[in-house]
C-alpha cells in the first residue's frame, strides 16, 4: 500500500505521543469544514435513490453543460480504481511529482505508466511541443497538482484532449483542490468523448470521512463505470451529505476568502523560516528541502505532522485552524535546521 497523509494513529504509536496532542497538518484537508446538519432517521434506514435530486445539485454546482453525464462515487479513491478498468492494456501518463494512486491503479490494472514531467508540459520559447502525446492513450492530470499545486490552464488541457481524442484517447483530470479556484475548472466541457473530471467533497468542504465524490464524464464512459460501481456505490447518508454541501453556495464563497487568507499566512511563515517555496495551493504549501524526511521527523517530535515527499526532496504543510495552531507551528520550524 501506498503512504498517504493523516496516519495520525500510527504517528502517535511511533512517537509516544497521545493523539490529542498533534496538530496534523498532512492532509491538504480544510480545517474548518462545512457543518455538517443533524441527518434524519430515514436516511440511515433506507436504500440509497439516484433520483434524489443529487444529479441535479451536481450539474448546478459543477457547471457542466446539458450533454454531460454524473456518477456520484464514494471518494475520487473510487474512481481512480474503477477507471482503469474501462480500457484494455494502453498506454497511460501520469505526472511526476503527482500523487501516487493514479499511476498505481492503472499499473495494477496492467496498463503501462509513462511519467510525465514538467520538462515535457511546459512547452518551449519555439511554442508549444505536444508529441510527448503521441506515445500515450490516456493522460491523468492533477489541476491543481498534489503536491506542487500547479495550475494548467484550461485552454492547454482542451489541446491535450483534443491531440488524445483524435486516436480514441482520455484526459482524465483529477480536481481534487479545484474547488477553491473553480474558474479554471474544465468541468464546462464536459461531454465532449474522452474527457473525465473527478471531484470531492474531501479537500475544500472538509469532509474526507464521509468519502463523497463524482465523476463527470461523457454518457459512455459513464455507463461502464456505473456498471462496474454496481447499486447504491454512495450511501444515503453521503448523498444527504453532499446533496446540502453543494447547494450552500454562500458557505462556499466565505471558505474561499478564508483559505486564500490562511494559504497566504501559511506562505509568510515557510518563508520566515527560510524554507523555499516551490509551489501550493489554497489548502497546502510545499517546500524544497533536501532533507525532508529529517526535517519531517524534527517536527514530528514536537507533534506537527506534515507530509514528506522525498523525491524530489519535498514537505506538504496544510493549513492551521486557530491562532494556538498557527503559534505551535512557527515555533516547530525553529527546529527546521537539517544535520
Amino acid at each position: 500500500m501506498l503512504e498517504h497523509g493523516g496516519r495520525l494513529n500510527k504517528a502517535a504509536e511511533l512517537w509516544g505521543i497521545p493523539r490529542s496532542e498533534w496538530l496534523d497538518l498532512s492532509t491538504g484537508i480544510n480545517p474548518i469544514g462545512w457543518p455538517v446538519p443533524e441527518i434524519p432517521p430515514e436516511v440511515w434506514q433506507r436504500l440509497p435513490e439516484a433520483d434524489d435530486g443529487l444529479e441535479e445539485v451536481i450539474r448546478r454546482w459543477s457547471g457542466v453543460p446539458p450533454e454531460a453525464d454524473c456518477v456520484p462515487v464514494p471518494g475520487s479513491q473510487a474512481a481512480i480504481m474503477a477507471l482503469p478498468r474501462l480500457r484494455k492494456p494502453c498506454r497511460v501518463g501520469v505526472p511526476v511529482p503527482g500523487y501516487l494512486e493514479h499511476g498505481h491503479s492503472w499499473r495494477e490494472a496492467g496498463h503501462t505508466v509513462i511519467p510525465v514531467g514538467p520538462e515535457q508540459t511546459g512547452g518551449g520559447a519555439s511554442g508549444y511541443d505536444d508529441r510527448w502525446l503521441d506515445q500515450l492513450d490516456v493522460l491523468v492530470w492533477i489541476n491543481p497538482n498534489n503536491p506542487t499545486g500547479e495550475i494548467i490552464p484550461p485552454s492547454t488541457l482542451l489541446r491535450w484532449h483534443r491531440q488524445l481524442q483524435k486516436r480514441g484517447g482520455w484526459l482524465v483530470v483529477d480536481e481534487a483542490f479545484m474547488d477553491a479556484t473553480p474558474a479554471f475548472s474544465l468541468a464546462f466541457r464536459v461531454g465532449l468523448p474522452g474527457l473525465i473530471i473527478l471531484r470531492s467533497l474531501g479537500k475544500f468542504f472538509g469532509l474526507a470521512g464521509v468519502r463523497a465524490g463524482v465523476v463527470l464524464s461523457d454518457s459512455a464512459v459513464a455507463e461502464s463505470l456505473k456498471r462496474v460501481l454496481g447499486p447504491w456505490s454512495l450511501s444515503g447518508p453521503a448523498r444527504f451529505v453532499m446533496q446540502r454541501a453543494l447547494n450552500d453556495t454562500a458557505w462556499q464563497w466565505q471558505a474561499r476568502t478564508r483559505l486564500q487568507l490562511s494559504a497566504a499566512r501559511l506562505r509568510d511563515l515557510l518563508l520566515s523560516a527560510g524554507l523555499t517555496l516551490v509551489g501550493g495551493s489554497a489548502l497546502f504549501q510545499t517546500v524544497r528541502v533536501e532533507c525532508s524526511q529529517s526535517l519531517a521527523e524534527r517536527l514530528a517530535a514536537q507533534a506537527v505532522l506534515v507530509r514528506a515527499f522525498t523525491q524530489p526532496g519535498m514537505l506538504r504543510f496544510g493549513l492551521a485552524n486557530s491562532e494556538s495552531e498557527w503559534g505551535r507551528l512557527e515555533t516547530a520550524l525553529a527546529w527546521k535546521a537539517c544535520d
